[in-house]
C-alpha cells in the first residue's frame, strides 16, 4: 500500500506540474486544432481520390485525424514527454539523486509520464477532439462499451509510449548527448506511429512490417478498437505485448546503466 502510494502521489505530481502550464497549454490546443483542420483537409482529397484507402472510409479517415490530434501530446509522439526530463538528469548527472531514492527508478518515471499523460488527454486532448466531431463527419461508436474498450486501448498505448521514450532516454547513460536521440525519437514516433498516415493505408508488405512494430500500439491500434476495425483480444494482446516487451528492456537497460554509471562533470 505504500508504494502504491508513494507512486499515486508521483502521478499527481506530473499531472498537477503539466497544469500549471496554462498558456503552453491553450497554445498546444489551438496548434493542434488548426493542423487537424489541415490534415482532414488533405484527407478528404486523398480518399476523394482513393475511397476505402487502408479499408477505411472517409468519416473514419476524419476520426482517425482528430483522434492522432487529441493523442499527439498525451502519447508524447514525437517525445517531450518525461523522458525529456530523464535524459538532461542523466546528462548532467543529476540522476545519481535519483538512484538514492527509495524508490524504483523506472517506476517514479512510469508514474511521472502517466500523470502527464493524464493531463494532456484532458488539457490538451479532448477540446480539438470535440471541434473536429462538432464541423466533421466522423465515425464515432455510439455505445458506452466501446467507448471502454478504447480507453482500455488508450491506457496500453500510454505503457509502450513510455517504454520506447525510457529506452531512448537510458542510452544517454552511453552517449552522453541526448539531442540525437530526441530527434530519432521524433521522426521514428511521427512516421511509425501513422501520425501522418494511417499505417493501413501504407503499400504492400511494408503497411505489415510497421504495423508489427510497437508505434503502432500508440495511435493505429487505438484508432482501430474507437471504430471497430479490430478484434479487442488481438488488440489489447499486441499492445500489452510490447508493453511488457518494452518495460522489460528497460528493466534490463537500467540494470546495465546503474552498475556503470558515469556522473557528467562530478
Amino acid at each position: 500500500m505504500g508504494a502504491a502510494r508513494l507512486y499515486t502521489a508521483v502521478a499527481t505530481g506530473g499531472f498537477r506540474r503539466y497544469a500549471t502550464y496554462r498558456a503552453a497549454t491553450a497554445a498546444g490546443v489551438f496548434t493542434n486544432t488548426v493542423f487537424g483542420v489541415i490534415i482532414v483537409s488533405t484527407y478528404l482529397a486523398l480518399w476523394d481520390e482513393k475511397p476505402h484507402l487502408g479499408g477505411y472510409d472517409q468519416s473514419q479517415a476524419v476520426t482517425y485525424a482528430w483522434l492522432g490530434q487529441a493523442l499527439y501530446s498525451t502519447l508524447a509522439l514525437q517525445g517531450g514527454g518525461a523522458e525529456k526530463d530523464l535524459m538532461g538528469r542523466i546528462r548532467t548527472g543529476e540522476i545519481a539523486i535519483d538512484l538514492y531514492r527509495p524508490a524504483d527508478l523506472q517506476l517514479w518515471w512510469l508514474a511521472t509520464d502517466l500523470g502527464r499523460s493524464l493531463f494532456q488527454v484532458l488539457g490538451r486532448g479532448l477540446i480539438p477532439f470535440a471541434f473536429g466531431a462538432l464541423v466533421f463527419d466522423m465515425a464515432l461508436p455510439s455505445d458506452v462499451l466501446t467507448w471502454a474498450a478504447f480507453l482500455i486501448a488508450l491506457v496500453l498505448a500510454m505503457l509502450v509510449s513510455f517504454g520506447i521514450r525510457y529506452l531512448a532516454a537510458l542510452s544517454v547513460f552511453w552517449i552522453m548527448d541526448d539531442r540525437g536521440v530526441s530527434q530519432a525519437v521524433m521522426v521514428s514516433g511521427v512516421f511509425f506511429s501513422g501520425m501522418l498516415l494511417p499505417l493501413s493505408a501504407f503499400p504492400g508488405a511494408f503497411a505489415d512490417v510497421v504495423r508489427a512494430l510497437p508505434w503502432a500500439a500508440q495511435l493505429q491500434v487505438p484508432a482501430d478498437v474507437l471504430m471497430g476495425e479490430t478484434g479487442l483480444l488481438a488488440a489489447y494482446a499486441f499492445q500489452a505485448g510490447w508493453a511488457v516487451a518494452l518495460l522489460a528492456a528497460g528493466r534490463l537497460v537500467q540494470s546495465a546503466a546503474t552498475r556503470r554509471v558515469v556522473v557528467q562533470g562530478g
